[in-house]
């Protein structure tokens, strides 16, 4: 009997589920996004979220706990590169399951898991945004960058002066 266990086996034995968790771990790390079925990614969300916890403290220890669960050195070394300065003050959270709609073929519900910190277009706090700030009060800034560029040619025309100064006095 299975009274309280809540973890999805995925219709799989353990060792293809440790597997295939591993692997989709690896993609995700290393392309920031996937497209897989709604349970995968409500699994590999509670795999891959330890890790990325783990991965804030770049020590020896847990680079070698990490490399136990995704078995890639290339992953890892992206993990503690890349994406643990990203995710530093964030003390969770840190992947995104936005439903896709059913696949054409059996009608499996789609889903797209993604790294919170690297999409810049569903980000609401996004820094670049307040950048690009906009005001409709263009005409007094015509204005003034006129005596500016005056004044650039004046200063342009001084050294002239003191040169041919210069020269009259030898």
């Amino acid at each position: 009997m299975r009274h309280g266990k809540k973890f999805n086996h995925l219709g799989r034995t353990a060792p293809h589920r440790k597997a295939m968790l591993s692997n989709m771990a690896c993609s995700l790390i290393e392309h920031k996004r996937i497209n897989t079925t709604v349970a995968k990614a409500k699994a590999l969300r509670v795999y891959v979220e330890p890790l990325l916890t783990k991965a804030k403290e770049d020590t020896t220890h847990n680079r070698r706990t990490v490399f136990s669960y995704l078995q890639s050195k290339e992953a890892v070394t992206e993990l503690f590169r890349t994406i643990a300065p990203k995710i530093a003050e964030r003390n969770g959270g840190y992947t995104r399951i936005i439903k896709t709609g059913f696949r054409l073929g059996d009608s499996a519900d789609m889903a797209m898991i993604e790294l919170v910190d690297f999409n810049d277009i569903y980000n609401p706090n996004a820094e670049e945004k307040k950048a690009t700030r906009r005001s409709r009060r263009g005409g007094a800034k015509k204005a003034e960058a006129a005596p500016v560029e005056a004044k650039e040619e004046v200063k342009a025309e001084e050294p002239k002066a003191e040169a041919a100064e210069e020269k009259t006095e030898e």
